[in-house]
């Protein structure tokens, strides 16, 4: 109980701290440049909370993403800690593509799009592929995304449908994407419980998978190729019963 009452005062003290200063950087007009303020503020958030939750992050697989160019991570999502763990470890910059919802969400909403993320309204289809058009657009810019491939967090465990939205989004915008398995993230903090139950994590990254070349037509196929990579990173983390 004490670390879960630890966690909120930290999620809320440094939300309001660190999310102000990007919200504020946005209204002077800070440009959004690799490395810059809205990069090191996202890290310094991310690690900060991790700390509170008394969670460590270890990493399988780095080596692996490129650094010469912007790639779209899709990963498995099971708790906000994913989303944390994603932040505080993924090199160089990057930016999330939400579901809508967070945007509501005080003083964190406005932080996330003051950043550049990109949020999806999945209710209506139209405007998710907008969304997923600038996401797009943003990462021929230069800059990489992350995707949750099933949309929302898991309830079980067990890996949801993939959504095939975020896999047109990586053949549009043309660049390798990583599959990557957030690994003991489910049982540190389920959706829908405020209970932390600390203990190291691991992020497990699969080899790039090229898009180069690929249509509107494969991507049934890219996200096959992308759910065969985390349904055995699943069974590798000994998760696969659920």
């Amino acid at each position: 109980m004490l670390r879960a009452i630890w966690y909120l005062v930290s999620l809320l003290v440094l939300t309001i701290w660190h999310g102000g200063k990007v919200i504020v950087a946005r209204l002077i007009g800070l440009p959004n440049r690799p490395g810059g303020l809205y990069d090191r503020t996202a890290r310094v958030w991310s690690t900060g909370l991790l700390r509170a939750a008394g969670v460590s992050v270890r990493t399988r697989g780095l080596d692996r993403v490129p650094r010469d160019g912007p790639v779209v991570y899709a990963s498995n999502h099971q708790s906000f800690i994913d989303i944390l763990a994603l932040a505080a470890t993924i090199p160089g910059t990057m930016r999330f593509v939400s579901k809508k919802e967070l945007a509501k969400v005080p003083v964190f909403g406005a932080a996330m799009r003051s950043a550049g993320h990109i949020f999806i309204d999945r209710q209506h289809r139209q405007r998710a592929f907008e969304a997923y058009e600038e996401a797009a657009l943003a990462v021929r810019a230069g800059m990489s995304a992350v995707v949750f491939a099933e949309g929302t967090r898991s309830r079980t465990g067990f890996l949801l449908p993939f959504k095939k939205g975020p896999f047109v989004f990586a053949i549009a915008a043309q660049v390798p994407v990583i599959p990557v398995y957030c690994a003991g993230t489910f049982t540190i903090l389920p959706k829908g419980s405020m209970r932390i139950r600390p203990q190291p994590v691991t992020l497990m990254f699969g080899e790039p998978i090229p898009t180069a070349g690929m249509d509107y037509e494969d991507r049934e196929q890219l996200l096959q190729q992308t759910r065969a990579v985390i349904e055995q990173f699943k069974i590798d983390a000994g998760e696969a019963g659920r």
